[in-house]
């Protein structure tokens, strides 16, 4: 059959833009990649931050080497009381997480502590 109505055309595009978009929505939720029977704790100075999806995510200097710690989705992030521009170079926090199983220097949070306050994070 070929489309000539405009909104069975724009209708097929969206389908497929829908279908194109999953796996690397499914893709991204790989929690199962780190350790949840060890809780961590880190206390370090925020290297550099990347607000921005699918999670923010933060550099940080802890127990002598870089992390790379996977925080929530900017949108999380915003409505939990840490909006773009919180988090910043040199700042102190301390965050409860788990280690990836693959790599040692890699913490998805939980919960991070910053100015004075404690932010659940999924």
């Amino acid at each position: 059959m070929i489309l000539t109505d405009k909104r069975t055309t724009l209708a097929a595009a969206a389908a497929l833009g829908v279908l194109a978009a999953t796996p690397a929505a499914l893709a991204h939720h790989g929690w199962g990649s780190y350790d949840s029977t060890a809780l961590t704790t880190l206390d370090g100075t925020v290297q550099s931050v990347s607000f921005g999806n699918p999670h923010t995510s933060i550099q940080l200097e802890a127990q002598g080497k870089t992390w790379f710690i996977v925080l929530a989705p900017p949108s999380r992030m915003t409505t939990r009381g840490l909006p773009d521009g919180t988090l910043r170079q040199g700042q102190t926090v301390s965050l409860d997480g788990y280690v990836h199983k693959n790599e040692p220097a890699e913490l998805r949070a939980e919960r991070i502590r910053v100015d004075g306050k404690s932010v659940e994070l999924r």
